[in-house]
């Protein structure tokens, strides 16, 4: 069955090889990633997607995505967005700090440079309102038209998604601090509105003028309280890694999810109806475990395609005296849709590879970690690298990895000490080992595979079109030329090499262009490109199709 995805809206992409059986382990994802949405003028339910760089417009009724505005426009990371009273639509832009409008007819303009970490954004009437992410966070207005911007508040531990409620005050969330507050539009002294509420992401109100509070943690957990008795209900969603919501006419509940995408209509018990199916988001790196198993490091979450469906947890709910009163969801199941187990959520995993029961991780926070997926713990084993991407275990049980920022490929001992095994490299990305264990290393930039040699880079293959994902079968090192979306197999015998897949769904969609984003210094941005590859133990083939978001296995 041909599918649509973000990569190939037709669904004719096809991968082709010779050699190899090419399958996905689950269907491509459409929306890549989804977080602020807002229905327009027209209807549509427009979503802000953080990790493409794009906004999109659904339609309710049928499912279908269009793009409109594309990746390369002006809005670098949007994450959230709202539509004033004369139609333009207001953008939080958040890691380069911008807020943009878009007017009816498509022109940018730049509202304000002068925030940091920009996400929830609501209009009343034509006024603007936006708050931080970030510690300390300020509640301000801008003013689009020209004039100082007005600090509402400061002090927000983490803002996000808000919404002007029925009594005319803003309410909004701290993230961080789990709780919900409000303020006037016209300033003031804030409110505590309500504590204890888990993760709140973001703060909406339905049609009824009922406070529902979204979570941003794994069990997909919505609150609503009752403003005039305090009485809360909660449910377990299962959607993993809500975002933001939006009600239409009708009262219906849309939600975005920023750990899988897609958009999801909820119902008050919990039920939930896809109209975007959720998928992966990446993936990035990608890892087999021993027994089979296929992990992928999906930027905001640990994930497996494929994987069996868990059982939603009990959901509470508590009145206002805070006695518990009890909403379950027995059709949901919980982390899995579109064929994906959310195992956990890990902010900015990159890179991975499983070993001896756990798994070892690289992120965009620069660190490495080991994790446990059964006992759920982590170990952390050094921060404060460049850009860490590719991971490997030596024969010894040393972890391997390439710095791609630094140029270096370090190794972490039993006890943590880091030690460089080669540096001065263009841009390394991914590492590999044979079975005599030797290292090997791809450099995009350099368009090469290398060996190292007692510290030494030796050139084993170059003129290739940006390698990355790295892996040794038996005599034959594969590596997935992200340029021209093919996979290439190199003799390490002979030095022969060779075309063994082409059309990998990798990379940025057919024709799109898009200039390098900056994200604020110390703050992660969208992920980068890393199309992983692995090894499975009946000697498959494993590919993080990040282009469309799916993962591919290639067998005999």
């Amino acid at each position: 069955m041909r599918r649509p995805s973000r990569f190939d809206s037709t669904g004719h992409w096809q991968t082709t090889s010779e050699r190899w059986n090419p399958t996905r382990l689950n269907p491509p994802n459409r929306l890549w990633g989804s977080n602020g949405v807002t229905f327009g003028p027209d209807g549509r339910l427009y979503v802000a997607q953080f990790i493409a760089g794009q906004i999109s417009a659904v339609d309710p009724a049928s499912g279908i995505v269009d793009v409109v505005v594309p990746m390369d426009s002006p809005v670098q990371a949007p994450d959230d967005l709202a539509f004033g009273a004369d139609g333009s639509m207001y953008i939080a832009d958040i890691t380069p700090g911008r807020v943009w409008r878009r007017d009816r007819t498509g022109e940018f303009t730049l509202v304000s440079d002068a925030m940091k970490m920009p996400n929830g954004i609501t209009c009343v009437g034509n006024r603007l309102f936006v708050n931080e992410m970030r510690s300390n966070g300020r509640l301000m207005e801008l003013f689009p038209d020209g004039g100082e911007p007005t600090v509402l508040t400061d002090g927000l531990a983490w803002g996000n998604a808000m919404q002007l409620g029925p009594d005319g005050l803003l309410y909004y969330p701290h993230m961080i601090a789990n709780e919900v507050w409000r303020i006037s539009p016209d300033g003031g002294g804030p409110e505590l509105v309500a504590e204890d509420v888990d993760d709140p992401v973001a703060v909406r109100f339905d049609q009824g003028g009922v406070l529902v509070v979204l979570s941003r943690g794994v069990a997909g957990i919505v609150t609503r309280i009752d403003l005039r008795t305090g009485a809360r209900s909660i449910v377990v969603s299962g959607v993993a890694g809500l975002d933001n919501a939006a009600f239409d006419d009708e009262n219906r509940m849309f939600v975005s999810s920023y750990a899988s995408g897609g958009v999801t209509e909820m119902h008050t018990d919990g039920r939930i109806r896809e109209i975007v199916p959720r998928g992966l988001d990446g993936p990035f790196g990608v890892t087999v475990d021993l027994c089979g198993t296929v992990y992928a490091a999906d930027h905001f979450r640990l994930a497996s395609p494929d994987g069996p469906e868990e059982d939603a947890s009990t959901s509470t709910s508590a009145g206002a005296n805070g006695n518990a009163d009890v909403h379950t969801n027995a059709d949901a199941h919980t982390n899995a849709s579109g064929g994906i187990v959310t195992h956990d959520l890990r902010p900015f995993v990159h890179g991975i590879t499983a070993a001896d029961g756990v798994l070892h991780l690289t992120s965009q926070l620069g660190e490495v970690r080991t994790y446990d997926p059964v006992e759920k713990t982590t170990r952390v084993r050094t921060t404060g690298l460049s850009e860490p991407t590719g991971i490997a275990v030596a024969p010894d049980g040393s972890l391997v990895v390439a710095e791609t920022g630094g140029g270096r490929i370090l190794r972490i001992d039993g006890t943590d000490t880091v030690t460089v095994l080669a540096a001065g490299l263009e841009h390394p990305v991914d590492v590999a080992f044979d079975g005599e264990g030797r290292c090997y290393v791809s450099d995009d930039r350099l368009g090469a595979v290398l060996r190292l040699d007692n510290g030494e880079a030796v050139t084993i293959a170059d003129g290739l079109g940006a390698p990355q994902g790295l892996v040794v079968r038996d005599d034959e090192l594969f590596t997935v030329e992200t340029a021209h979306r093919r996979l290439r197999s190199i003799s390490l015998v002979t030095g022969e090499s060779g075309i063994d897949a082409e059309n990998l769904a990798v990379g940025l969609p057919p024709g799109i262009t898009r200039t390098t984003r900056h994200p604020v210094p110390g703050v992660p941005g969208p992920p980068r490109q890393f199309a992983g590859l692995a090894l499975g133990p009946d000697g498959s083939l494993f590919l993080s199709a990040n282009g469309e978001g799916s993962v591919l296995r290639l067998s005999r």
